[in-house]
């Protein structure tokens, strides 16, 4: 019998990550790992190989099926991986995180009070009270985490379902941080 990688058991770090999240709000920013580690071996390594062997997300979204029978394995529809979708929902991303810097800029200059809540879809709020940490930190830094969890949250929720409906790594397809690596290794290529 085959020996399971250590790899094969980062799956842990999403459900780690988001457990911790719902118990104190700041461990939010340990997410900007799962920013900058892809963009890391993008731009030194000009490769997918995060995204390939080390994405504790894509790990998730290919466990679950494996233990559970919670994917249809069907293949999704070819505009979801087009290109024109991928660069679409990656210009959506990036405004929602702009979004929350903007905010948290805001609370910094006391333009506005730290919004204790998670916003689901972008849409929906969610009290997050039991994470509250306001007034212990600096404000700034409790709201650019509320609002890096939302966006987290939002994003594995877009994942499951696609999971659910499709394929388990459907989610890969249209990742905002794969196409970002992925249009980092295309310029180190030379435009490839």
């Amino acid at each position: 019998m085959k020996a399971r990688s250590w790899r094969n058991y980062l799956w842990v770090w999403p459900v780690v990550y988001f457990s911790l999240g719902m118990f104190n709000i700041l461990f939010a920013w340990l997410g900007m790992i799962d920013f900058m580690l892809p963009l890391m071996f993008a731009i030194f390594g000009g490769n997918k190989h995060f995204c390939n062997y080390y994405c504790g997300r894509g790990r998730l979204f290919s466990y679950l099926p494996e233990k559970f029978v919670c994917s249809r394995k069907k293949l999704a529809p070819k505009w979801l991986a087009s290109r024109w979708f991928r660069y679409a929902f990656l210009a959506f991303f990036m405004a929602m995180f702009a979004n929350v810097c903007w905010q948290s800029w805001l609370v910094f200059g006391g333009a506005r009070p730290v919004g204790e809540t998670v916003r689901l879809l972008w849409t929906f709020r969610v009290p997050w009270g039991w994470a509250n940490v306001a007034g212990s930190f600096q404000d700034w830094a409790v709201q650019f985490a509320y609002g890096l969890y939302s966006l987290m949250l939002t994003s594995a929720i877009i994942g499951l379902a696609v999971m659910a409906l499709y394929r388990p790594r459907t989610w890969c397809t249209f990742c905002p941080m794969g196409t970002v690596t992925q249009i980092i290794c295309r310029l180190k290529a030379g435009g490839k």
